[in-house]
Order: structure tokens, then sequence, then C-alpha cells
């Protein structure tokens, strides 16, 4: 097989000594803090760039259309709570259910530190999926699914730990969680508080069959 040839990149280069991957992930990092805080349509790529000392023509140099930088963020985003939801979920010295308590008590603790200004940017989306492109629905309601499964394989865990009951729906008990976390967040941060978040959770662990 031949290599097919590279199609070339739209937009100046950057002023900026900078490796194009490594200007690319800045881009992300930046854009996924102003839409934690502020969601997709209210982030003009000109706060990304400036955030990040990119030229403003520079932009379709690293991304067809804000579109397509959309759902890069999206990607980044997805990977980096799944490796934050391992890094929780999959404690073998921790008991299952406290390795779910611990990862609410971490996001309680994140919601403080950045004093409510950021949410989740899954939720944030979901908010404006209606006036979003319609390629951020698949890629919400898939990121949402890979959660609710890594929080299921730690419930199953818990089942086989006698935790929960041997009947328990591992998979529906999930989907009822991240269904219940989002809005919690979102309340928390209408209410500047964690008292959503607790209440939340203490009624889930004690909805859980036993």
């Amino acid at each position: 097989m031949t290599d097919a040839p590279t199609r070339p990149r739209r937009g100046r280069p950057p002023k900026v000594e900078r490796s194009f991957e490594d200007t690319r992930a800045a881009l992300l990092r930046c854009g996924m803090e102003l839409l934690t805080e502020q969601g997709f349509t209210a982030t003009g790529i000109d706060a990304v760039l400036k955030c990040v000392g990119v030229p403003k023509g520079s932009f379709y140099h690293y991304f067809e259309s804000k579109e397509a930088f959309g759902q890069a963020l999206l990607d980044a985003y997805a990977g980096y709570f799944a490796r934050k939801l391992d890094r929780w979920l999959l404690e073998d010295d921790v008991a299952p259910l406290q390795r779910l308590a611990n990862f609410v008590e971490d996001a309680k603790a994140g919601m403080l530190r950045h004093d409510y200004c950021r949410g989740c940017l899954v939720g944030n989306l979901g908010q404006e999926v209606g006036i979003l492109p319609e390629s951020f629905r698949e890629q919400l309601e898939a990121t949402l699914c890979d959660w609710q499964a890594r929080l299921a394989r730690c419930l199953e865990t818990a089942k086989t730990a006698g935790e929960l009951a041997a009947n328990a729906d591992c998979r529906w008990l999930a989907a009822f969680f991240w269904i219940g976390w989002e809005g919690a967040v979102l309340r928390s941060r209408l209410a500047r508080d964690t008292a959503p978040l607790d209440i939340f959770f203490k009624g889930f662990m004690a909805g859980l069959p036993r």
C-alpha cells in the first residue's frame, strides 16, 4: 500500500515557536477550561486563541472548524474523565462502594477549588444539544455510556464483595447515578454549594439494594 498524500493544513502557521502538537494541545486545554465554565455557544474562538497566544488567522491550521474543535475537546475531556474514573473506581485496596464515595469527595473538592465556576463539559454541552451540530449528540451519549459502563463494573465488584444484593442490576444503577449526578452538579453550581452533591449521593446510596 502507498501512503495517502498529506492534506495541506488551512490557515497561517503560528508565530509562537511551538510544535504543531504542542500548540494544538494548548488550544484544547484552554478550550476545555472555557467550555466547562461557559459552554460551547458562548465561547468564541478569539478568546481561546488569545489565551494561548496564537494569531487569529491560525485557528484553521489546527482545526477544520469550530465544530471539529468542539468534537476534539469532547474527545479530550472524555479521555481525561475516563482516566479519572479509573483512578478512583479501580483501587483494589479500597472497598468498591467506598471508591465511588471517594470519587464524589474528589469532585466536591474540585468544585470548591474552582469556586463553582467549572462544571462538567458533557453536562454543559448536553444542555446546549438542541442548538449544537447534530454530530455532538451521539458523541455525548457515547461518552455517558462509557462512564456508565465503568461505574457498572465497579458496582459488579461491589456485588461480588457482598456490598450489594445478588440481584442488583448494576447497569441500571450506573445509568441512574449519572443521570442524577449531572443534575446535582448543575444545582451545586447554581447554589455555589456542594450540598446538592451530598443530597444526591446520600439518596443514591440509600436506594442501593443490599
